[in-house]
């Protein structure tokens, strides 16, 4: 049985009918891609809970989760946005994500600990946002993901703003914690390369459906006239 099960996920968008199915395996990371307006982050939105579907199902872990609020969905999401508070400290920032009322326990404070040593943030617990790099601010919204030991990470595009170095490092840290925690990643991208890069499977999205799905390589080595036009060839 898939870890994540979309079966006839049916929302209209303007003038656009979208429909979803897609079936990821438990630990894999998949890609999304696809051209501006598809439906790729509409796609991360109904799982997250933030967008509802007309009909359909979406099941992780075997269990129905299409009608669940955000809160309690067994998914986090990582947005290109830090959103992080400026007022408050790195501890502080990724503790929202244990007790949005900042009310940590010693076994809450340990986990912010163990969340910031997991993207090597150890002994930045007192900074605030602004003494952060770019990179450095993208890592406390992913201890943040993992303190909430939710087993489906959602990226939608989180690296785009980062420059091209920074860009890799981020995935194969992204990437290295997915294998460590055993979560399960769907990776939207604009950048065929960071699919590439840690996706083993893709999912290309074409006007509001899963237009193709495979291996990375055969997707983006396809000959489906939508990938060629994407990728330019």
């Amino acid at each position: 049985m898939p870890f994540l099960e979309i079966e006839g996920l049916i929302f209209n968008y303007e003038d656009m009918h979208m429909r979803f199915d897609l079936a990821v395996e438990a630990g894999e990371c998949v890609g999304i891609v696809g051209p501006s307006g598809a439906g790729k982050s509409t796609l991360l939105s109904l799982i997250g809970g933030f967008e509802k579907p007309l009909a359909g199902t979406i099941r992780v872990g075997g269990e129905d989760i299409t009608r669940l609020p955000p809160a309690e969905r067994p998914v986090t999401t990582l947005f290109q946005d830090f959103n992080l508070f400026p007022h408050l400290s790195v501890a502080e920032n990724v503790g929202l994500g244990r007790n949005p009322g900042l009310k940590l326990d010693a076994a809450d404070q340990e986990q912010v600990a163990w969340s910031l040593r997991q993207v090597g943030l150890d002994g930045f617990e007192a900074r605030l946002p602004g003494q952060l790099s770019g990179g450095e601010r993208q890592r406390v919204a992913l201890a943040r993901s993992l303190i909430r030991h939710r087993p489906l990470l959602l990226l939608d595009e989180p690296f785009a703003a980062l420059g091209p170095a920074l860009r890799v490092e981020m995935l194969e840290l992204t990437d290295l914690l997915r294998k460590a925690q055993g979560l399960t990643v769907l990776l939207v991208t604009h950048d065929p390369n960071e699919a590439a890069r840690i996706a083993t499977r893709t999912a290309f999205i074409a006007e509001g459906e899963v237009a193709l799905f495979g291996t990375t390589d055969e997707v983006l080595r396809s000959d489906n006239a939508a990938v060629r036009e994407y990728l330019g060839r």
